[in-house]
């Protein structure tokens, strides 16, 4: 059960896997600034579950195309890469694992195409009903408060130029902001005007880390070295037009089965998710199987507390899509 890679033309882009394994298939979805690395701990062990696990680079990120227009970074388009991929290994469901803009990927795919989605599992990222105004308004009114970097990435150009100087840093210092060892939320002690993200993230401590080593960083960062930032940065971009194109989903609940697990210091939960992110999410989510609390982890749970995260995921994919016993 080597890990393999190769190219799938789906939705009218050039699409990148990583797979590993026979089986039921379980698509994992990262967020911004990762690529299909952030998961490769759980490949390997979903793989020895009994499953097709497949990482791959989204629209935007690593080897996959980046197209140049905004417009084309909405969940809309990428939901259509996931349903080709899906197509393309001639499959008519898989579970879908999803975290940061991966989560919002996949509850949106639910919404939009439940009859292809076995079961949902989440991290960190709870979901949250349409807001009532485009998201950018809110931004912009935090940012009259303290800088929130969804409103400076809107900016094009600028936060490229920031960020691309030195991915390798920039990652570091991100990566480290948002797990565990940080409050991330320190970062809106700073004003908006006139600071860049650089300028409020934390001098990352020198690798390895407990949960991260050198070598994962820089196959994380040479991927960001070549392609630089644009492609992620325009899913924040595209975010007002997600809330144009979901208008006909206000009201909507996910049906599929789910399971849900956030570290107790992640900051999407904190301060990113509203006053009552689980009661939220019960509320939406009527087939809520289960919501599980890694303690002492942040953003990346997967990497801060891999050994729980990977029980946890293979345990709720025997719920989902049992293996088959041979005969």
């Amino acid at each position: 059960m080597e890990l393999t890679h190769r190219f799938v033309a789906t939705n009218g882009i050039r699409m990148h896997v990583a797979e590993q394994g026979e089986g039921h298939p379980v698509i994992f979805c990262h967020g911004f600034p990762h690529t299909w690395f952030i998961w490769n701990r759980q490949l390997a062990a979903v793989a020895a579950a009994g499953y097709r696990a497949i990482a791959p680079d989204l629209r935007g990120y690593g080897r996959t195309e980046a197209p140049a227009d905004v417009a084309a970074h909405t969940n809309r388009e990428v939901i259509g890469d996931l349903l080709g991929l899906l197509d393309d290994i001639d499959a008519e469901q898989a579970v879908f694992v999803g975290l940061d803009f991966g989560a919002a990927l996949v509850w949106e795919l639910a919404l939009r195409a439940p009859e292809r989605v076995r079961g949902i599992i989440v991290l960190n990222n709870p979901f949250a009903p349409r807001p009532s105004r485009p998201p950018s308004q809110l931004w912009a009114k935090a940012a009259q408060r303290h800088f929130l970097h969804l409103d400076y990435f809107q900016k094009p150009g600028v936060a490229d130029a920031e960020l691309g100087a030195d991915p390798r840093d920039f990652l570091a210092r991100v990566y480290y902001s948002l797990s565990a060892d940080y409050h991330y939320l320190d970062t809106w002690r700073f004003p908006a005007e006139g600071t860049g993200y650089l300028d409020v993230l934390p001098e990352a401590p020198p690798l390895p880390w407990r949960w991260l080593s050198d070598d994962e960083l820089d196959v994380l960062a040479q991927d960001f070295e070549r392609t630089g930032f644009t492609g992620g940065l325009n899913w924040y971009r595209a975010l007002d037009r997600n809330w144009e194109l979901t208008a006909d989903y206000a009201e909507a609940t996910v049906t599929p089965p789910t399971y849900f697990l956030y570290g107790d210091r992640d900051p999407d939960m904190e301060g990113f998710s509203g006053r009552d992110p689980l009661a939220t999410l019960r509320e939406n989510v009527p087939n809520l199987r289960g919501v599980t609390k890694i303690g002492g982890a942040g953003h990346l749970v997967q990497l801060e507390r891999t050994t729980e995260v990977n029980d946890w995921i293979t345990a709720h994919l025997r719920e989902l899509a049992p293996v088959p016993v041979p005969d």
